[in-house]
Order: structure tokens, then sequence, then C-alpha cells
């Protein structure tokens, strides 16, 4: 468990007071709610795998603990096809271990199926930029992954790896510690080391980094507040982001985890969530996560301009 650190006075938020004696349930404030691959797809790994009423990804050797269907599809949006529209000249490919790629790409991505965890089979020395985002529930050797990720660079290429730490933080005191936030986080913590991919684990990247080769390392830690409670526009506006994430998201980032891990039934994960996502309205509770940005760059010579991006 991360243990908090006394934050310095000018990087605490300060809460938005005009929702002190607000309702938290008020609906009028919420935001609405509401290519190619290395291996051959057979109609069962098209199709998934179905848990609960949540279909799930069947290709690799390790479970993945995020469902694929719409309703995630809906929730988390395409990173490679806005990157490839952004640089035209670059070539973009993304990588997943489920085929959730969509029908129309930019000409210059494509999507390839792939267990990121096993051996690589593209050509050693040969991205300019691997980027991963939230990998949460994903991975299980990080070391091995960053390794391979350092060989597959050019020189002088970087490694940028993005991720929330999904232990609840709170610079204020307003939120108890017998909250539903911190039991959810709590069980967030013990069912993630169960299953083999803690939540934590973005607090050894730094290390596991500078051990395999890479320098320059740098990281940013920013706050994400998880609803708009802040008094900043930006961070509330995030804030907004985020609230809507988890009370549309919540049931699918978690119930294969704490069904297979804590052994709770679906409907004993359901009822818990009612009152977590009370408490993700409540705007007096001025709770956040840390989300961690981390860039290394390879030590070899820079050579050539950017032409392959790798998305994980």
């Amino acid at each position: 468990m991360e243990q908090q650190q006394s934050p310095e006075p000018e990087n605490i938020i300060q809460p938005d007071e005009r929702w002190d004696n607000a309702s938290f349930d008020d609906e009028a404030a919420e935001v609405a709610s509401s290519g190619t691959s290395l291996t051959s797809i057979t109609s069962s790994v098209l199709r998934g795998k179905v848990e609960d009423g949540r279909v799930y990804a069947v290709y690799g050797k390790e479970e993945y603990g995020m469902p694929m269907d719409d309703v995630e599809l809906d929730r988390i949006g395409i990173w490679s096809i806005d990157v490839a529209d952004m640089f035209p000249s670059a070539n973009v490919l993304g990588v997943d271990i489920a085929p959730t790629q969509p029908d129309w790409v930019p000409p210059n991505c494509i999507f390839e199926l792939d267990d990121i965890e096993q051996d690589w089979a593209w050509k050693e020395n040969s991205f300019d930029l691997i980027f991963a985002r939230d990998l949460i529930l994903a991975v299980r050797d990080w070391p091995r992954l960053i390794d391979q990720a350092y060989r597959h660079l050019k020189p002088g290429g970087w490694v940028e790896f993005h991720c929330v730490t999904g232990i609840i933080q709170c610079d204020d005191n307003t939120l108890p510690d017998d909250s539903p936030m911190r039991k959810f986080s709590d069980a967030l913590a013990e069912s993630t080391r169960i299953f083999g991919t803690p939540i934590d684990d973005p607090l050894r990247w730094k290390g596991w980094f500078q051990d395999r080769g890479l320098e320059d390392v740098s990281e940013e830690i920013f706050k994400m507040p998880c609803n708009p409670w802040p008094k900043d526009q930006r961070l509330k506006l995030i804030g907004a982001f985020e609230m809507e994430n988890l009370l549309y998201g919540l049931s699918g980032m978690v119930t294969r985890l704490f069904v297979k891990a804590l052994k709770w039934t679906p409907e004993q994960v359901q009822v818990f969530l009612v009152d977590v996502r009370k408490e993700i309205k409540n705007r007096n509770v001025h709770c956040y996560w840390p989300y961690r940005c981390r860039n290394h760059r390879s030590k070899r010579r820079v050579t050539g301009s950017m032409n392959g991006v790798g998305m994980i």
C-alpha cells in the first residue's frame, strides 16, 4: 500500500466551495452519462468469452481483467487512430489482445492482434516510440515487457508509459477511513495482487527502467479528481470525465477481478458498488487517483526521423 506523503502547499487542489452544502446526488450537476494480424483469428477469438453478462478476450496466455464488449469500447476510445491522424508521415501500429479494432483506420495506421507479454515478432531496433497507457489488469511481468520494449527501440527511441495508480488519495481528510471509496481501493489493491497484476506496479517502473539501460528517466505524477470537486476549471473538467468513466465503467472494471480473486459472487460485487457510486458523486469528498506518466530514452545515439510508433 502506498504511503501518502504530505503534499506541498502549492500542490494541493483547491475544492470548489459551492459544493460544500450541495446535495451530492444532484442530477442537474452531473455530466450526462450515458488491419493485419500476426495470428489467424478464429471465430472463437472474435466472439470472446461471456462471463456474468460481459464479453472477455480469450487470446493470450493469461487472463485479462477488462471486458472487450461494445460497452467497454465506448468507454476507452482509440489512441492509435488519433496519433495517425495527427502525424500522417508516421507509421502507427496498435496492438491489443482483443479483436476490437475498428473497420476504418487512417492509411498510416494498422492494428495487430497479439499478446505483448509473449515474445515480440517485430524487428528489433524498429520503433521510434513505444507508448503504453493504462495496462491495468494486463501485465504480470513488467521487467520482461520493458526488456522487449528496449530491444525494439531505434537508437535514441523513447518509451512512454501512462497509468493510473489505483490507490485512492485525499489531502484534506474529507475521505473517511471507513468510506466506500477507501474500501474499494483496498479491495482493488488486494484483488490485483492475487490476480497477478498489482495496481501499484507503476510505483516500481522507475527502478525497472533504470535497471534495464534506459536513461533520461523522467516522471510526472498528476492528481486525477474522481468527480468535479476542484475549483480549478481544468481539473473540474478532468474530474467530470473521470466521474463519468467510473460511473459508466466500474462494473466492467472489477466484476471479473473481484469474482476470481476475492471469490465474491457477481451479485455481491454489484451491491458493493452501489455505495461506491454514491460516494463517487459526492463533491464534498475531495479524493483523487495519482496518475503516473513516465518517459525513458534509449542510450543509443539518435538516427533518422520518426517513422515507427508502437502502441500497446
